[in-house]
């Protein structure tokens, strides 16, 4: 801005500075409405935005509590079938202190002996030929493992000492497919009775370890790993690991001895994860009301600067409370993504879409929606306990399919629909559907690594056709556009004011020259 142009009323007597600002008080009124408005967009961004990461944490945590999800060896999330899960059949065993037990879905219910007559073992060598005083001496150290139809080997040429020594062999890699993976070779030194142990990871009777060296003399070890030996109900078995599965029981061993093992279906544990998901799932429910049948206070706008520097920061809070209030007021998609969820926990579970149990409805089971009161805008879910602990117990496999049944969505009946799963299925991918609908509307915010933990292509659309730019994000940047278009406005004003200004400055200071020009003439 020229300041040159700003000449205060040093000849008027008049405050222009002052003038000028109250004339660009009243102009500023067309930027702060655009801002107001574009501070509103943005906070309705913010509350899609909240909802949408709520949404996706009710997936992730609900998969988590029913096993529905495994973590990969490198952090990554995998799924993981309803007839696997390890909690729907409790296994107990009578002394843990030999074997401790657990099982899947897949397993009968049954009782029986288990005798542990000798544990699994790691192939061991216990060398006194490689020790400290001779460390140096000892070269071309070779330990060769063999598992089954697997060989690894690894060399150590030389060691400066026998810390040395532990240490190249405790970190050493070898190759499998393509890839440097650890041996399977532990070492230590009992430097008191001089001694070399090696140990394989794995067990069995079909695990080798060989140690060979050249030193003061050559010298070659080779000791074998043994099997785990156990009798269920009266047929000796043997397993290469203390850790293995009988009829879908997986079962450690921890000790020689006997216990007894009881296989069951768990109701109550079973019941307890449903109901803590209705729970969970009604929080949503009681969310998403109130987001939908929030009182808009139009009155209330967003806060200009000027009037926050004259308030409170409570009274700033209050009020933008109240500004906020009502934003997704009957928004179509939260509408639309609860209203299908709704619908879809109650269609028949057909045949064709690979149901083969007993219950064709969820209500069949004790899980219904609430009924109607005043002031409630429903949708939340009952269940009755005794209902559902019965159909557990008589049917648990039948309960497990209706609840937990992967969806198809490649498989289409004649109509084209998406074969449907089961009643949790059914809930997490309508709001899976949700969630894109609202990321095509507000965005990701920070939260897109999250999205994709949810599903890992539900930012496809929104990158490929989008530009993952979201609808809220273009009418914001056309907000800021015409903003900085009304700032330019504003600016080319406030200048022209001031030149206008400064111009009636300079003819009252000419007048008042020739005034005191002609009081000096009529003086003479």
């Amino acid at each position: 801005m020229n300041n040159n142009l700003r000449i205060t009323g040093l000849a008027s007597g008049i405050d222009t500075e002052e003038m000028v600002q109250n004339l660009m008080r009243a102009e500023r009124v067309k930027v702060d409405r655009v801002e107001q408005d574009r501070q509103t967009l943005l906070w309705r961004q913010e509350i899609y935005n909240d909802l949408n990461k709520d949404f996706a944490n009710f997936i992730l945590n609900s998969r988590k509590a029913f096993g529905l999800t495994s973590v990969r060896y490198d952090g990554t999330l995998v799924p993981n079938s309803y007839k696997n899960l390890n909690w729907v059949k409790k296994g107990t065993s009578s002394d843990e202190t030999i074997a401790t037990v657990s099982t899947t879905g897949k397993a009968m219910d049954s009782n029986f002996e288990l005798e542990i007559k000798e544990l699994a073992k790691s192939a061991i060598i216990v060398d006194d030929g490689i020790n400290e005083e001779c460390i140096r001496n000892i070269k071309d150290i070779k330990i060769e493992v063999k598992v089954g139809d697997e060989n690894r080997e690894i060399t150590i040429d030389s060691a400066d000492s026998m810390d040395d020594l532990i240490k190249k062999i405790n970190t050493s890699k070898v190759k499998k497919d393509d890839k440097d993976v650890s041996s399977g070779i532990s070492a230590f030194y009992d430097k008191e009775n001089r001694k070399l142990f090696l140990q394989t990871a794995e067990t069995g009777e079909n695990v080798e370890i060989k140690l060979s060296y050249e030193g003061e003399s050559s010298k070659s070890t080779l000791s074998q790993g043994s099997s785990a030996k156990v009798v269920y109900n009266g047929v000796e078995l043997k397993y290469s690991s203390n850790r293995f599965t009988i009829n879908n029981i997986n079962i450690e061993a921890k000790s020689i001895g006997k216990t007894s093992v009881t296989i069951a279906t768990d109701v109550d544990g079973i019941y307890e994860k449903v109901d803590q998901f209705v729970k969970d799932y009604n929080e949503l429910v009681d969310k998403t009301n109130k987001l939908l049948g929030e009182k808009r206070y139009r009155d209330y706008k967003p806060l200009t600067a000027e009037q926050k520097k004259g308030m409170e920061k409570a009274d700033v809070d209050l009020w933008e409370e109240k500004a906020k209030s009502g934003l997704l007021r009957s928004d179509d998609i939260i509408s639309r993504t609860m209203l299908n969820t709704r619908q879809s926990i109650y269609k028949e579970f057909k045949t064709e879409d690979g149901f083969s149990g007993t219950f064709k409805l969820i209500t069949e089971i004790g899980i219904s929606t609430e009924q109607y009161s005043r002031g409630s805008a429903g949708g939340k879910l009952v269940i009755d306990e005794q209902k559902l602990k019965d159909a557990i117990a008589k049917n648990p496999e039948d309960v497990m399919e209706l609840l937990f049944k992967e969806s198809a969505p490649e498989v289409v009946d004649e109509k084209g629909n998406p074969q449907l799963g089961g009643f949790v299925t059914r809930i997490q991918d309508n709001l899976m559907s949700g969630m894109e609908e609202i990321i095509k509307k507000s965005g990701t915010g920070e939260n897109a690594d999250l999205y994709r933990g949810v599903k890992g292509n539900i930012l496809l659309d929104f990158v490929s056709k989008h530009s993952s730019i979201s609808l809220i994000d273009k009418d914001v940047l056309q907000y800021s556009r015409k903003i900085d278009d009304l700032n330019e406005m504003l600016f080319r004003k406030e200048n022209n004011y001031y030149a206008k200004f400064a111009a009636m400055e300079k003819a009252i200071s000419r007048m008042n020259q020739q005034s005191g020009w002609l009081m000096q003439q009529s003086m003479k």
